[in-house]
């Protein structure tokens, strides 16, 4: 079985009521994040400012599953149902694989002993963050 089916089948991905408006929330929830953690590094609190990075991800992300009328209760799912867009060809692969990087960025940064992120990656990871939360903005958009 796929990953993605797997995801349905196992619940952590189900079919809801679509809803616009929760992805027009989650869109100005992954702004919200990518502001705080804008702030958070600027403090030099790397480690908060990266998970606060990841959030914006997954909340932008998290938008196209509520116009599309999907729930997930796995961040892993959430990148597998991505993946739908970019088989379509309505989202470069470039953006998934960035994704899944933030995704493992996240929980080794929560979950192991890793070094937090040098000031230099916030500020790499700042502005392509911003560029997915456009990019899944206008996914909405066009929906």
């Amino acid at each position: 079985m796929r990953p993605l089916d797997d995801c349905f089948a196992s619940g952590k991905l189900r079919t809801v009521e679509p809803s616009y408006e929760k992805a027009c929330q989650s869109i100005a929830l992954a702004r919200a994040y990518l502001d705080e953690a804008r702030q958070s590094g600027a403090i030099g609190t790397t480690r908060l400012a990266m998970n606060g990075l990841y959030f914006a991800w997954f909340h932008a992300g998290r938008s196209i599953l509520f116009v599309d009328g999907i729930r997930e209760k796995s961040h892993y799912c959430l990148e597998q149902y991505l993946g739908t867009y970019v088989s379509a060809g309505k989202l470069d692969a470039r953006w998934l694989s960035l994704f899944s990087r933030m995704r493992k960025r996240r929980e080794d940064s929560q979950y192991s002993f890793s070094p937090a992120p040098l000031p230099d990656e916030i500020e790499m990871v700042l502005d392509l963050t911003e560029q997915f939360i456009d990019r899944m903005e206008r996914l909405v958009s066009e929906r």
